[in-house]
Formats: structure tokens, C-alpha cells, sequence
């Protein structure tokens, strides 16, 4: 890969992280309740879950959803069942120190983030994206390794951003039924991302 092509990655892999989507909005919520340190396990998973999953599209995966495009569909679909899932969950979490510790929620395990990926639609455009404009044909097994290794790194802070301002926003969302409300609108927008997804789907069937 020549230096031009690897800093333009660069700019669109930073882009890409960091606009909102489903898993910024969960750090986001995962900030304001559990702090940063608290969700640095959800971050690193969504990195180097994000990776794999890059390097399972370089080496063969996005050849098998252009032979079975339905695959495809399907699993966007899955994807965005289980992110209405998530926002359910974020809307009806309540505050940190809620006494009844049995029913409080926990942030997201560095494997739950992880494995989340395979299951997030704007996951996968990224991944396909990068895979399909930015990696040279040559030597492609190993630009697709240095693609995927490039991207984890310029993810990680970028999503980490997102984790700092919830965790910045605790303080003046200290008061439970506020908190309530912050997590019923994270939850909103978390349905709200899916909307470009699921109409790219649509206008694909």
C-alpha cells in the first residue's frame, strides 16, 4: 500500500468511527452509567471484534454474500432485531447505585462487544467498504491484515471519544429520573441509526 492510499484509509476509518452509530451510542449510554474505566472492556471488543470481522470479509465472506446476497440481507435484519433488543435494555436502565444490585445492568464484556460486531449493520458497511476501495490487489492477504490492524487502531480512540463524553456527562445526570430520560433518548437514537440500514435494505429487495 502506498503512504497517500494508507492515510486516506486512515481518514475514512477515523470518519467512519466516529459519526454516530450503534456502537458509539452505546458508549455513549455505557459512559454515563458505568464510567470510562467501567467500559474500556466494551471498547476494546468493539476494536478488535471489528478487526476479525475486517479480515473475515477480506478473505472470503464478502465473496460468499455477492454468490448468496439473501445471506446478506438476513443478517442485517438479525442485526437490527437485536439493537431494538439493546435500546430496550439501555431505556430501562436506571441509575448506578440503584439499591436493587440484582436488577442493575452491567456494562458490555470485551467478548459481548466483540462478538456484537457480527451482528452490527453499520459494522459490516464499514468492513465491506474497506475491504472493497481500499485494499490494492496485490499482496491482498496481507493488505488485508495491515487494513484490519490499521483500522482497530484509529477505531479505538475514535470510539473511546464517545465513551469520554458520557463519562463527562455524569455529573449533571445524577438525578435518577433525569438519567431515565437520557437513557430513553439513547435508546431512541439507537433505533434512529438503524434507519439508513434498513432502507438500503429495502431498496435492495
Amino acid at each position: 500500500m502506498s503512504l497517500e492510499l494508507i492515510f486516506a484509509f486512515i481518514l475514512f476509518a477515523f470518519v467512519t468511527s466516529v459519526t454516530p452509530g450503534p456502537n458509539n451510542m452505546m458508549l455513549l449510554a455505557s459512559g454515563v452509567n458505568f464510567g470510562v474505566r467501567r467500559s474500556l472492556p466494551h471498547m476494546l471488543g468493539i476494536s478488535i471484534g471489528f478487526m476479525v470481522l475486517v479480515v473475515a470479509v477480506g478473505l472470503g465472506l464478502s465473496q460468499v454474500f455477492q454468490q448468496v446476497p439473501v445471506l446478506y440481507t438476513t443478517l442485517r435484519y438479525i442485526g437490527a432485531a437485536y439493537l431494538l433488543y439493546l435500546a430496550w435494555k439501555i431505556a430501562g436502565s436506571g441509575a448506578p447505585d440503584d439499591s436493587r444490585a440484582e436488577k442493575r445492568p452491567k456494562p458490555f464484556t470485551f467478548l459481548q462487544a466483540a462478538a456484537f460486531q457480527w451482528v452490527n449493520p453499520k459494522a459490516w458497511v464499514m468492513a465491506i467498504g474497506a475491504i472493497t476501495t481500499y485494499t490494492p490487489q496485490e499482496n491482498f492477504a496481507v493488505n488485508v491484515v495491515l487494513i484490519a490492524a490499521l483500522f482497530a487502531l484509529v477505531n479505538c480512540p475514535s470510539v473511546g471519544l464517545w465513551t469520554i463524553a458520557g463519562s463527562l456527562l455524569r455529573r449533571w445526570l445524577a438525578e435518577p429520573r433525569i438519567l431515565r430520560l437520557f437513557n430513553i433518548g439513547m435508546a431512541l437514537l439507537l433505533v434512529a441509526s438503524l434507519y439508513p440500514i434498513l432502507m438500503d435494505v429495502h431498496g435492495t429487495l
